[in-house]
């Protein structure tokens, strides 16, 4: 019996790995927009996917970013400024993106852009920190998907959303989590509508990788920040101390972050050019062997783990 199974589980993964290896002819004539392509993981893609011969249309939110992105590209790389939490930002950019793919259409959205800060417990922050992310990570892709959906639909191209392990397991407060859980939820349901118009979303789930949104202590300086501005009778409940333990618990699992963000992009790129993409790219082995097994153990289980490594307020029961 368990020969016959190991037999029909390999015969299984050997048939995916067929599937996948299929690639999407034509690709040099194919257009991908991405957002967020000054640093980190949207200029690694831009970047592959330009040397793959793909038409690339980066969005860059600053003329810098976008000068050093061309300067490193070929003449078939094409820039524009792209400001996600701007409604007339967006239209001006889906205006010069219809331009440029005319009837053809747009094969690839790649929604990237985000921003990673303020993170810290729920109690320190506003409102408006909350909304600070949400407007970048959450709104700004919704506008951006739905402004661009008709050139996609007319490609009967593909749309990658790029959410994290964190959009599946929530350990820190403030608005990232809440809108990568929001970014899992818009996925699901536009891949369900837009199957029938042969139009397929992947969703990407990277683990912890040092980019723009994480060096350079930016972590450590965010919450130093939500803490100063925090009211006095959270600090007097939390402690003088748990800054800093806060900082430190986060400071010791840096060296643990990969710097390869071709395991992200690499996903991404599949995505854009298999025939038969997944739903789902888990990217980084701590997203693999970490994230996504915690985030099917019961809850009581999956906060005991979180609790383990998270510090203790000062007057806590």
């Amino acid at each position: 019996m368990w020969l016959y199974l190991a037999v029909l589980v390999g015969l299984y993964y050997l048939l995916r790995w067929y599937r996948e290896r299929q690639v999407v002819s034509n690709l040099r004539d194919k257009y991908v927009f991405i957002t967020g392509c000054d640093s980190g993981f949207g200029n690694q893609l831009a970047r592959q996917l330009d040397l793959r011969g793909l038409r690339v249309l980066a969005a860059c939110l600053t003329e810098k970013g976008a000068e050093q992105l061309r300067d490193r590209t070929s003449d078939r790389l094409e820039t524009v400024i792209l400001d996600v939490t701007k409604t007339e930002s967006i239209a001006a950019a889906t205006q010069w993106v219809k331009e440029h793919v005319g009837d053809r259409g747009l094969w690839g959205l790649v929604n990237n852009a985000g921003v990673f800060m303020p993170s810290a417990p729920n109690e320190w922050l506003t409102k408006q920190d909350f909304v600070k992310i949400l407007d970048v990570n959450l709104l700004g892709l919704i506008e951006v998907t739905l402004s661009l959906l008709p050139l996609v639909r007319k490609a009967r191209g593909r749309v990658v959303n790029v959410s994290s392990c964190l959009g599946r397991v929530s350990l820190l407060g403030g608005g990232y989590s809440i809108s990568k859980y929001g970014v899992e939820a818009f996925s699901d349901s536009l891949r369900r509508e837009l199957s029938y118009f042969g139009v397929k979303v992947a969703v990407i789930e990277p683990g912890y990788f040092k980019t723009g949104l994480t060096r350079n202590g930016r972590i450590a300086q965010g919450i130093q920040e939500a803490w100063d501005h925090a009211s006095p009778e959270v600090k007097e409940i939390y402690g003088e101390k748990f800054p800093a333990s806060l900082m430190k618990s986060t400071v010791r699992l840096e060296p643990s972050w990969c710097k390869n963000l071709s395991l992200v992009t690499d996903c991404m790129e599949h995505a854009l050019t298999a025939c038969h993409p997944r739903t789902r790219y888990s990217a980084g082995w701590d997203a693999k062997l970490f994230y996504l097994p915690v985030s099917y153990m019961p809850s009581f289980l999956a906060d005991a783990i979180n609790n383990w490594n998270f510090p203790r307020p000062a007057k806590s029961l």
